[in-house]
């Protein structure tokens, strides 16, 4: 079962891969010995991380909140396409019932 990390957490663990790096003048690593510090996986940390630097714009990629609007924009489609659905039976009943013979009594 994977755990639910606060956005604290994660940011203070970036700053600190940030904060090994610079210190040791290094453009990769530190995964492992701040997960250690902070008992995280060092996937994850690495994950958090890569994101942190599409937020910050130092990597190409799609931000958080980018992302979240996308999954808008989806749901929103998806609710829209159901709509359009029910819509095209709706029509579909109608128009067959008014081309129905009437019987006048």
């Amino acid at each position: 079962m994977s755990k639910r990390y606060p956005p604290e957490m994660k940011e203070r663990a970036c700053r600190l891969v940030a904060d090994w790096r610079r210190e040791r003048q290094r453009s990769n690593g530190g995964f492992n010995e701040v997960a250690a510090q902070l008992d995280v996986h060092p996937e994850s940390l690495r994950g958090w991380f890569r994101q942190w630097q599409i937020d910050a714009g130092e990597q190409p990629g799609i931000t958080t909140e980018e992302q979240k609007r996308i999954t808008e924009l989806e749901r929103e489609v998806r609710e829209l396409r159901r709509a359009n659905e029910i819509l095209r039976s709706a029509s579909a009943f109608f128009a067959a019932e008014l081309d129905r013979p009437r019987n006048s009594s």
